[in-house]
């Protein structure tokens, strides 16, 4: 069994950073991709920046410039850097990961999510 677990997430104000770290555990074989979403109350959750194995990036363009993804591979962690963060940006954090693992005997890819850290920017 694979979890994620989300932290770092906080009240800051308008201009500010944070770090989100999302640490993975249990049986890893690999990390296949990792990935942050944020969903805003009344709102969908959406793709904020994602990370593949080749360590490849990909960003929301509301976030490029401000926002960096990075994963330490023997941590099986992977990292969100948020600079000038604006009071939209308030949400749930979550992340989710394609993880190489292991259930029944057999290889499998676990597809799952993280609780959510709550990030809040006032303005």
């Amino acid at each position: 069994q694979v979890q994620l677990v989300e932290s770092g997430g906080g009240l800051v104000q308008a201009g500010g950073s944070l770090r989100l770290s999302c640490a993975a555990s249990g049986i890893i074989f690999s990390i296949n991709a990792m990935g942050w979403y944020r969903q805003a109350p009344g709102k969908q959750r959406e793709l904020v920046a994602v990370i593949t194995t080749g360590s490849r990036t990909n960003y929301t363009d509301s976030v490029k410039g401000r926002f960096t993804i990075s994963r330490d591979n023997a941590k099986n962690t992977v990292y969100l850097q948020m600079n000038s963060l604006k009071p939209e940006g308030s949400a749930v954090d979550y992340c989710h990961g394609r993880v190489g693992s292991r259930a029944g005997g057999s290889a499998t890819e676990y597809n799952g999510w993280g609780q959510g850290t709550q990030v809040a920017v006032s303005s």
